[in-house]
């Protein structure tokens, strides 16, 4: 068991160390910024996935809406999660369509859609994704492996490779999202330490 946790661990520190490269830095950026941007035009996140992804999909939203690490404005994010809606929309017309037609109804022009699948494979965030284009949604792909079918397909991406098993791609999505909501208050709130629990204005930074 001792030679297993090390092993575990060594993947742990691989994951990170993968991170800290130019390519990723460039999407955390352009990402952070196209978020930023959405949100101080009035617009909104929709994010999904399935299983681990799905509750990603749901820590992302709630650090948006709720607080990370500053006390400021709610952030408008929803996580397709809703019970009611995936099976109701699963049993009527198929799995495969649960997400897309989450998009179909809160999705607007200017929003942005982000899709987690560590395979790049999800029929549903596939369709997902089509749906998102076709109604003028901007989109980010969070993925894995080879990048699978969605690979290129949206207008931000990121691929963690070199891990067989979602778990240690899914532990690479996590750290990119904090950072990501890290760099969305940095841009969006001016906050010095003495007024943080006194913010309650969006910046008018450029973005």
């Amino acid at each position: 068991m001792k030679k297993l946790i090390a092993h575990s661990l060594r993947e742990c520190t691989a994951v990170i160390a993968q991170l800290d490269n130019p390519e990723v830095h460039m999407f955390i950026e352009n990402v952070a910024l196209t978020l930023a941007s959405a949100f101080q035009n009035g617009q909104k996140v929709l994010i999904a996935g399935n299983g681990g992804s799905l509750c990603d999909a749901m820590h992302f939203a709630e650090e948006l809406t709720g607080y990370f690490r500053q006390s400021r404005p709610a952030l408008p994010a929803i996580a397709l999660s809703d019970s009611a809606h995936i099976t109701c929309t699963g049993n009527d017309v198929g799995f495969e369509s649960i997400f897309s037609r989450s998009v179909e109804a809160y999705g607007q022009a200017g929003d942005v859609f982000v899709g987690l699948t560590t395979s790049g494979n999800s029929k549903n965030i596939i369709r997902a994704f089509e749906a998102a284009k076709m109604r003028g949604l901007k989109t980010v792909a969070f993925l894995g492996k080879d990048g699978g079918q969605l690979k290129g397909f949206a207008d931000f991406e990121i691929i963690i490779q070199g891990f067989k098993t979602s778990d240690r791609i899914q532990e690479a999505h996590m750290a990119i999202i904090h950072i990501l909501i890290e760099m969305i208050e940095e841009t969006l709130f001016s906050v010095s330490p003495s007024s943080q629990h006194e913010c309650n204005c969006l910046a008018t930074a450029e973005v």
